[in-house]
């Protein structure tokens, strides 16, 4: 931007020097309408307007960037905003499950105490499918 800048000036510093050296008296004449001045008057006027019409031509480009710009600012603060947010969640979600497994360990600790059942006591409590049938056939059998 600034090296555009310091360009722009010295190319201007350099038109203004050639046309000052050009002050011959011209004739510009465009349809019905004619002009007479100094050459160094009508290059000026011809690089301002130049200049101008440059100015004009570019400016819906620097335009519609300058607001792709602004609306990719904010597209990314909103994206920040939301990231943030989720990274609060997330904390609050990682120190809620860490309560939760202290929960957890604090209430399996009297079931980890009590005594496990012995082998016996699963047999008597298992009741196979043989057992069922001939259950069946003896209480039809006493029937």
């Amino acid at each position: 931007m600034q090296l555009g800048l310091i360009v722009g000036i010295l190319f201007a510093i350099v038109a203004a020097l050639f046309a000052m050296q050009n002050i011959v008296p011209v004739v510009v004449s465009l349809g019905f309408w004619s002009f007479e001045g100094s050459l160094a008057l009508v290059l000026l006027m011809t690089l301002g307007l130049g200049a101008l019409i440059a100015g004009l031509v570019s400016s819906p480009a620097m335009i519609r960037r300058q607001w792709n710009t602004s609306k990719l600012a904010r597209q990314v603060a909103d994206l920040e905003r939301k990231q943030a947010d989720l990274e609060r969640r997330l904390a609050d979600e990682a120190r809620r499950n860490e309560e939760l497994t202290a929960e957890v360990a604090r209430l399996r600790e009297p079931v980890a105490s009590e005594a496990a059942p012995t082998e016996a006591t699963l047999e008597k409590n298992y009741v196979g499918l043989r057992s069922l049938m001939a259950g069946e056939q003896e209480a039809r059998k006493s029937d």
